[in-house]
């Protein structure tokens, strides 16, 4: 095209880290580099840009099915008004991202049937049907059983309960201690929870709560045998930050072309300042 290398690289940075409009795109870069663009042109320059990164978007994706533990989540997106997902896979190394309208064929599609690692993830059905090999997440698990607290007075026990395990289990885990005193640890922490879902609760809403618990008795305790497995969901919560953030200004996809753009771009972007920062860490110790 009639434009080079620079100016594309520019105008994808200023959509997809700026967060500008296409318009103000074609503005910025006329005042700044007296290019004469129009907003249409911008687009088109992000959508060539994301064909020519597809293969890596790809290459990215199969990393991630390799990878020993994936941490996922998912969050709604309008795509002309209509309803899907936006999903996000991150590994210590890479962070995948795919827009779809179902919310339950997606970890096939992504992390293949033959995927044997460990996943840390929310509560959701979809999770647990896919595999056994689940981290539910303890920030969710607090966060919920405060706010009942807050609202009934008889839970406030068990919160403390939970909150105290919790505590006791990252103390615990401090310096990687060998396999068989973590398999105790696991031992003696089901049995605290246990000791507390076997209470009877008056209020229905106590009472769902701790069926909920229940129900993914286990997936609580993953983390403490598996080394690298983290407890919560914080790593994939803060690679969708950024997406929330553009969804208030983006407000609604117009058509599949603009979420085949978004889910390559952020893909690459959020993947590179990924490996950036594990290589600045290996210098740092150095």
């Amino acid at each position: 095209g009639v434009f080079g290398k620079n100016a594309l690289i520019q105008t994808t940075l200023l959509k997809f880290e700026q967060r500008l409009p296409f318009e103000k795109i074609a503005q910025q870069m006329e005042n700044q580099f007296g290019l004469s663009m129009t907003a249409a042109s911008a687009l088109e320059i992000t959508r060539r840009v994301s064909e020519y990164l597809r293969p890596v978007y790809e290459a990215i994706m199969e990393r991630v099915r390799r990878s020993r533990i994936v941490n996922v989540d998912e969050t709604s997106e309008k795509v002309d008004g209509v309803n899907h997902w936006l999903w996000v896979f991150t590994t210590k190394a890479d962070t995948f991202f795919a827009i779809r309208n179902s919310r339950g064929k997606v970890l096939l599609e992504v992390l293949g049937k033959d995927f044997e690692g460990y996943l840390g993830c929310d509560g959701w059905k979809s999770y647990s049907n896919f595999s056994g090999k689940l981290q539910r997440c303890w920030a969710h698990l607090l966060r919920e059983a405060e706010w009942l607290a807050q609202q009934c007075e008889e839970t406030k026990p068990l919160y403390l309960a939970l909150k105290r395990l919790y505590a006791d289990l990252v103390d615990s885990l401090v310096g990687d201690p060998p396999l068989w005193q973590r398999k105790k640890l696991q031992l003696v922490a089901k049995r605290r929870l246990r000791y507390w879902l076997g209470k009877d609760f008056e209020s229905l809403e106590a009472r769902r709560f701790v069926w909920k618990v229940r129900n993914g008795f286990d997936f609580w305790f993953t983390f403490v045998l598996v080394l690298g497995l983290e407890s919560t969901d914080n790593r994939v919560e803060r690679a969708l930050k950024e997406s929330v953030v553009q969804r208030k200004f983006i407000g609604t996809f117009r058509n599949e072309k603009g979420t085949w753009i978004y889910e390559t771009l952020m893909t690459l972007l959020a993947s590179w300042k990924q490996r950036v920062l594990i290589r600045t860490k290996r210098w740092l110790k150095v």
